[in-house]
C-alpha cells in the first residue's frame, strides 16, 4: 500500500488566537482503515474540516495521490473522491432513502429538463445498494428506519459522489452492538472492494477491533502513528492524556437502603397524542445506581424531564422520599435534594455568558454560605470556585472566564462539579461524560461511584452501553418508550444481550427483575 493521502506541518490559528492544530502531520495509506483518537481539544476535528474543505489551513500543504492540492470547499473534497460523514446525521427525515442519497445530484428526465427523475433515483440507489451490501429500502422514509440504517445511508450518499477516501466521524456513538457488528461488516467489505477510511472515535475497544493504523493526536500536535496489531488499549490513552488512565471502572458491590426514587406508571406524549412514555415503572434506591440503556430517542429524555420538572404533562406519578415530585417548580425539586447533571450542558447545563464561579453557584446564589446580607458574598464564592476549579480540574485560566469560552468538556466539569459537590440524595446523571476526554471519563466515572457509596441513589442515563454496563448495579432498558427490562449487572450479562432489548428483540424474560 502506498500513501493515499498526506497532510504535511498543518496549523490552524483562528482569529481569536485559539491554536487548533500545530504542525499536525498525518498519513493515510490506499485501502486502510486508520483510526485518529485524541482528547477532547487534541485537533482532530478540526484536522477532518481542513481535510473536507470546511476549513482553511493557516499553514501547511495536503498532497492526494501525491499531487499537492487545495480544498477550498468540501466541493472540491468530493471533486477529489474525499466523502465525510458527520457524527450529526445529515439528513432529511420526510425525504425517502434514495432522495436523500441522490439530494443536490438528483437525476433529472431529460438534459434539458429540470424535474427529477424519481425513478432513476431509486434504480440507482437500488443498484448502489447491491453493490455494497449495505441493505435498507432505498423507498422507506427516512423518519421511520432505525438509526443504524440512517447510518447507511449517509455511508451511500458519500458513496453516491464518488468518494473513495471516507471519513466517518464518531459512527458508532448512537449505535446497538449489533449495528455496530453490521457497521463494521460493511467497511470491511468496502476496504476490500479498494476504498480508505479515516475512523474518528473515543471507543478504544472499537479501534482496536477495526483499524489497521492508529494516528494519536494531543493538544494539536501528532504523538504517534502505531500499527494497531503492535499497540495495546493502556498505550494509545497514555500517548492520548499523558498519563497512565484507568480504563475499568473499579468499585465494589452496592450496598442498597431506603427506596429514594418510586416511579409508578408513568406517560409521556406529544403534542399530537402520540405515545412516548408508556406505563413505565420501577424504584431507586440509596446507595445504588440504576443505568438506563436505549438507543437515543426512546423515551429517555421525556422520563428525566419527567423526574426534573422539566416536564409537567406526564400521567402516572414520580415520588423522591415518599414525597410526589408532581406540580413542583424545577428549582423546588432541587433543593430538597435532587441533582441533575443535564443531557445538553449549553441550555439546560450551564450559563455559557456567564463566570465559571457564577456556573458553579447558578442554584445556590440565595444560600446563606455566599450571601451577606441582600449582597453576594464575592470572596466566599471565588473561594468555593477556585476549590472546585481544583478538585475537578477544570482547565480555566481562572474563575472570571466566561464558560462560553471553555471547551465543551471543561463545561461539562463544571456541570458536574456543581450537582455532585452538593451531595444529592439523588443524582440524575444524562449523558454524564459526553464530550469529555479519556483521561475525565476516568474522573467523572470515580465521582458517580464515590457519590454512590456515600449512600445517593443514581440514575444514569447514557448512550454509551459500555458506560451502562461499567458503572451501574442494575440495567434498565428503554425501547420504544417503554421500560422492557430491569436487569441485574451480573458477570454474566454481556452487550449483546442488552442490545437484544434495545431493539426489541427480547423483552420482559425471567432474567428481567422488575422492582
Amino acid at each position: 500500500m502506498y500513501d493515499l493521502l498526506e497532510m504535511r506541518n498543518i496549523h490552524k490559528v483562528y482569529p481569536n488566537g485559539t491554536k487548533a492544530n500545530k504542525g499536525v502531520s498525518f498519513s493515510v495509506r490506499k485501502g486502510e482503515i486508520h483510526a485518529l483518537v485524541g482528547e477532547n481539544g487534541a485537533g482532530k476535528s478540526t484536522l477532518m474540516k481542513i481535510l473536507f474543505g470546511l476549513e482553511a489551513p493557516t499553514e501547511g500543504d495536503i498532497y492526494y495521490n501525491g499531487e499537492k492540492i487545495v480544498l477550498k470547499s468540501p466541493k472540491d473534497a468530493i471533486k477529489y473522491e474525499i466523502g465525510m460523514v458527520h457524527q450529526h446525521f445529515m439528513l432529511v427525515p420526510s425525504f425517502t432513502v434514495a432522495q436523500n442519497i441522490v439530494l443536490g445530484s438528483e437525476p433529472r428526465k431529460g438534459a434539458l429538463s429540470s424535474l427529477a427523475d424519481h425513478k432513476r433515483a431509486i434504480a440507482e440507489t437500488d443498484k448502489l445498494i447491491q453493490e455494497f451490501g449495505l441493505q435498507v429500502d432505498p423507498q422507506a422514509k427516512v423518519e421511520h428506519i432505525s438509526v443504524g440504517l440512517k447510518q447507511r445511508v449517509e455511508i451511500l450518499k458519500v458513496l453516491y459522489r464518488g468518494a473513495r477516501l471516507i471519513i466517518l466521524d464518531e459512527p458508532t456513538a448512537v449505535l446497538t452492538p449489533q449495528e455496530t457488528v453490521e457497521l463494521f461488516q460493511s467497511l470491511r467489505k468496502l476496504v476490500n472492494q479498494g476504498y480508505t477510511i479515516i475512523f474518528i472515535t473515543h471507543k478504544l475497544n472499537e479501534v482496536m477491533e477495526i483499524s489497521d493504523r492508529i494516528t494519536v493526536l494531543r493538544a494539536g500536535k501528532t504523538i504517534s502513528t502505531l500499527d494497531t496489531a503492535a499497540t495495546s488499549k493502556e498505550e494509545i490513552s497514555r500517548l492520548m492524556v499523558g498519563r497512565d488512565v484507568l480504563l475499568r471502572v473499579e468499585k465494589g458491590p452496592a450496598k442498597p437502603k431506603e427506596t429514594v426514587l418510586s416511579v409508578r406508571k408513568l406517560s409521556d406524549f406529544t403534542e399530537t397524542g402520540k405515545a412516548i412514555l408508556k406505563d413505565v415503572s420501577f424504584e431507586l434506591r440509596a446507595g445504588e445506581i440504576l443505568g438506563i440503556a436505549g438507543v437515543e430517542g426512546n423515551g429517555q429524555t421525556e422520563l428525566i424531564n419527567a423526574i426534573t420538572g422539566f416536564s409537567k404533562t406526564y400521567e402516572g406519578s414520580v415520588h423522591f422520599l415518599n414525597e410526589a415530585l408532581s406540580g413542583k417548580t424545577i428549582k423546588e425539586i432541587r433543593d430538597i435534594g435532587i441533582g441533575h447533571i443535564p443531557e445538553d450542558r449549553q441550555t439546560k447545563g450551564a450559563c455559557l455568558t456567564s463566570s465559571v464561579k457564577e456556573n458553579l453557584i447558578l442554584d445556590l446564589y440565595q444560600d446563606k454560605q455566599f450571601r451577606r446580607g441582600p449582597f453576594l458574598n464575592q470572596r466566599k464564592i471565588r473561594t468555593h470556585a477556585k476549590r472546585l476549579i481544583e478538585q475537578f480540574d477544570i482547565r480555566t485560566t481562572s474563575e472570571d472566564t466566561l464558560a462560553g469560552s471553555l471547551s465543551g468538556g471543561n463545561i461539562q466539569k463544571i456541570v458536574v462539579a456543581r450537582e455532585v459537590s452538593k451531595s444529592p440524595k439523588l443524582l440524575i446523571a444524562a449523558q454524564p461524560t459526553r464530550g469529555v476526554d479519556i483521561g475525565s471519563i476516568e474522573f467523572i466515572h470515580k465521582e458517580i461511584v464515590k457519590k454512590r457509596d456515600e449512600g445517593t441513589a443514581v440514575l444514569l442515563v447514557s448512550a454509551e452501553l459500555t458506560e451502562v454496563m461499567s458503572l451501574s448495579d442494575r440495567i434498565g432498558v428503554l425501547y420504544n418508550g417503554e421500560l422492557v427490562a430491569v436487569l441485574e449487572n451480573s458477570e454474566d450479562l454481556t452487550e449483546e444481550e442488552i442490545g437484544f432489548y434495545m431493539l426489541g428483540v427480547k423483552k420482559g424474560e425471567k432474567k428481567a427483575v422488575t422492582s
